[in-house]
């Protein structure tokens, strides 16, 4: 054998082992990453939720929802947390449109209606004004907290009891009206949403 096909024979035996590696340590990984990208997703799609005001996993109990295409925002998913087998709260996945891009919250409206928690699960507004709706020293969405869709809902521009975030009328409004949406849609569906049994 000559050296040309001995390098040629050493290049595809290192090739083939560095291919076995890397697809065995894939395999290792795989598992583990995808777990942690569950509890990272579970711990920001609940934290809208109070820990104490649950003892299930909501997120094991998803929601079948109907019309999901609201007036100024699409739901994306929807689960029931209970307390002592009790419906006490529903989370709802939200997608709006921003100035930049979608908004996706999560929101959390408890068996009553009363919007409980908001949480930006995704932005691409611009830096400074997207950064301002998660920004949690200004607590922008915790003026909504308490709120029902029965409530009189308008930003302070339009003498309203909302501030909106300067400089950025499009992201307040486009997350005023999915919250906006999101209770009315409860209640709506309150009988399903709470009552009705989640998807299998």
């Amino acid at each position: 054998m000559n050296s040309v096909a001995r390098q040629a024979l050493m290049l595809t035996l290192v090739g083939g082992l560095s291919l076995a590696v890397a697809v065995a340590w894939w395999q290792l990984t795989e598992e583990p990453i995808e777990h942690a990208q569950r509890e990272l997703q579970s711990r920001q799609w609940l934290a809208v939720l109070p820990a104490d005001s649950y003892d299930n996993d909501p997120l094991q109990a998803p929601l079948h929802l109907e019309d999901t295409q609201l007036a100024h925002s699409q739901l994306l998913a929807g689960f029931r947390a209970t307390l002592s087998a009790k419906p006490v709260a529903v989370v709802l996945r939200s997608r709006t449109q921003g100035y930049a891009g979608p908004i996706e919250l999560a929101i959390a409206i408890a068996a009553n209606g009363r919007l409980l928690g908001i949480e930006v699960l995704h932005q691409q507004e611009s830096p400074g004004l997207g950064d301002r709706l998660v920004d949690p020293a200004l607590r922008w969405l915790d003026q909504f907290i308490g709120r029902t869709h029965s409530d009189a809902w308008a930003i302070k521009r339009d003498q309203g009891d909302f501030d909106q975030l300067a400089g950025a009328t499009v992201t307040s409004r486009a997350v005023i009206d999915a919250l906006q949406d999101a209770l009315r849609y409860f209640d709506e569906h309150r009988a399903s949403l709470i009552e009705g049994n989640p998807d299998e």
